[in-house]
């Protein structure tokens, strides 16, 4: 059964599937054509974490393939009121599909261990993989062919930086993360990328003007993730010099676009200038969340309506 627990359960293949998917039907929904192709399926959305973009991204591409969705918050009572195997197993009896959200990227394996059904990772400590294929999906409407571009990363090695830099390597990019000394991506996960990618290209600089130099994206994302909030005046202190600002985008070549994954602090990790400005591409990628998710889903409930329709 195919889970999405991270990028690695995924090949090089299957991502570009996945992107020429999302753009298939991105360019459907464009001449107003919302094709029924998961007519009749459930997807449940089971958030032990807030959300705009993955929950509303989620039910609105779902509704608009025909399906339905179902959100499950806490009150469900998930490894709580009853066990993880009596739980997973009866909402596989109910939905085709779950995307969860979880504080602990094990809650997520635990989920998909019992292969009921397919399972999403909609966000956890470890991996944000829905928010790299948007990502991807962003710089490839902006660049065509993504083979030889340059991500920069400015910021803390978090989820969202784990998951870019894997997505990165696949599409045959180069991968740069600029952060402080003892902020950096671990190394199982670095290693973990050498031994599926040996040719991965991906580097660590703590100046991030130097990193910016021949960067064609450059990507940032808040300095004090969700339940890091005990750590927010100790990283306003060790970021400050990791801002994406006009100062920092004079080091960057001109074609240099900006991602953020939202939900941005405006004035900390980037400036309104920067955001809003004419480089910025964070309101498209925002809702290339949909798109791409809508390409994810119709990837794993019916790859034969891929294989016909879908152009290679």
């Amino acid at each position: 059964m195919q889970h999405l627990e991270t990028l690695f359960d995924i090949t090089r293949d299957d991502l570009r599937q996945i992107l020429a998917t999302g753009f298939e039907l991105k360019r459907r929904l464009a001449q107003g054509d919302r094709p029924p192709i998961l007519a009749r399926k459930v997807l449940a959305l089971l958030f032990e974490k807030p959300s705009l973009r993955t929950r509303v991204s989620f039910e609105a591409g779902i509704a608009q393939l025909g399906g339905n969705s179902l959100f499950l918050g806490e009150e469900v009572g998930w490894g709580r009121r009853e066990s993880f195997s009596d739980f997973s197993r009866v909402l596989g009896q109910y939905v085709d599909m779950v995307v969860c959200r979880a504080k602990s990227h094990e809650s997520v394996r635990r989920l998909a261990a019992f292969n009921v059904v397919p399972v999403v990772n909609g966000l956890t400590d470890l991996s944000h993989p829905c928010q790299a294929i948007a990502d991807v999906m962003t710089m490839q409407e902006t660049f065509g062919d993504l083979s030889g571009r340059h991500v920069v990363f400015v910021g803390d090695g978090n989820n969202v930086a784990r998951s870019l830099m894997l997505a990165s390597v696949m599409l045959d990019m180069s991968f740069t993360l600029a952060c402080p000394d003892g902020y950096d991506i671990d190394e199982a996960w670095c290693n973990r990328i050498l031994q599926a990618y040996p040719e991965a290209k991906f580097r660590r600089l703590r100046d991030p003007h130097e990193a910016v130099t021949d960067a064609d994206v450059i990507y940032t994302d808040v300095w004090t993730s969700m339940g890091q909030e005990a750590e927010q005046a100790e990283r306003r202190a060790v970021f400050a010099d990791y801002r994406v600002d006009e100062k920092l985008m004079k080091s960057a070549p001109r074609h240099a676009r900006v991602q953020h994954c939202l939900p941005a602090v405006r004035g900390q990790e980037i400036t309104d200038g920067v955001i809003d400005g004419p480089q910025s591409d964070v309101i498209v990628q925002a809702g290339n969340r949909m798109h791409a998710q809508k390409g994810l889903l119709v990837w794993m409930l019916a790859r034969d309506w891929v294989e016909q329709n879908v152009p290679k």
